[in-house]
């Protein structure tokens, strides 16, 4: 019985930062669609750096947190937390529920500055919710990879947690 647990735990806790609060069979699996949904809720809230609180807006990764910590689901609280972690997916093979991470505004420093929620599913145009600082489509909005050569230029990677499940 312990062995079981403690492999479940392991299993969940692959990635340092992200994992599934609970134990053995307990552990909360979320299914992305519901994830998806709870998440366009905040369409159209106000971008405010620094913020995960729904009232005052949302910073991208306030939004990404308080989205999955919604659903006891642990990710980073801050864009540059990324860098190191997750299950790499291509974005090609990305599906409702995954992270997607850019880089900053200035694409050249390849370190983590803006991420995501992927919102459309396996073999669609990929299409994702954030919170964006832009002047003027800014807040809580969505936004579709091909869109501009922009997000391209800003793509690290996409990521992965297994406590997602595309229903």
């Amino acid at each position: 019985m312990m062995k079981k647990t403690l492999i479940s735990v392991l299993l969940c806790l692959s990635f340092s930062n992200f994992y599934c609060q609970g134990i053995e069979d307990t552990i909360p699996k979320v299914k992305a669609d519901t994830l998806v949904s709870f998440a366009k809720t905040f369409l159209g809230k106000n971008y405010k750096y620094g913020s995960i609180n729904p009232k005052a807006g949302f910073d991208c990764s306030g939004f990404v947190y308080y989205v999955f910590k919604s659903f006891n689901i642990k990710v980073p609280r801050a864009s540059m937390q990324y860098e190191k972690e997750g299950k790499i997916i291509l974005p090609d093979s990305s599906r409702i529920g995954d992270i997607i991470v850019f880089t900053g505004t200035n694409a050249k420093i390849r370190k983590p500055g803006h991420v995501g929620i992927v919102i459309s599913s396996y073999g669609e145009e990929l299409t994702f919710i954030h919170a964006s600082s832009n002047r003027k489509r800014g807040g809580v909005i969505i936004s579709r990879f091909n869109e501009s050569p922009y997000y391209k230029k800003r793509f690290i990677k996409v990521v992965r947690l297994d406590c997602v499940v595309v229903n």
